[in-house]
């Protein structure tokens, strides 16, 4: 775990980790949320709409910009205020995503970072991409 404080949170400073996404996240995903959507649970429905299997939740995904901003970008010091998120591309159980996140602005006054996130797939190709506000202590 990362320790950024305030300080030391400057534009360019860039953080990333991987993850791969397992069925076990999808199950426990599924059970937290409740979402029974077929794209996410059904094999042959995901497949009839032309997706190679079952579609990961974006929300899923997303939450890895909770881990980012939490654990790497800044860390231990960091009260989550806001993520806005995109999704570009669908994710499957299998992908391994690569979470990256680089600051591009802090305000000493409200002691926020804002943090351009981006997600990519084992491609390279960019899957989700956020704007994360991260509030640490002055």
């Amino acid at each position: 775990m990362n320790h950024y404080t305030l300080a030391e949170m400057q534009p360019g400073l860039t953080q990333s980790f991987t993850v791969t996404i397992s069925q076990e996240m999808m199950d426990a995903f599924l059970n937290l949320t409740g979402d029974c959507s077929p794209i996410h649970v059904d094999e042959e429905y995901a497949k009839g709409r032309g997706y190679p299997g079952r579609v990961v939740y974006g929300m899923l995904g997303a939450s890895f910009f909770s881990t980012l901003a939490g654990v790497y970008l800044p860390g231990e010091h960091c009260l989550l205020h806001g993520v806005e998120c995109k999704f570009a591309r669908p994710v499957f159980v299998g992908d391994t995503l690569t979470v990256s996140g680089t600051v591009t602005h802090v305000s000493e006054a409200v002691g926020e970072a804002e943090i351009k996130a981006v997600i990519t797939n084992q491609d390279g190709k960019k899957v989700t991409r956020g704007i994360i506000r991260a509030g640490l202590a002055k």
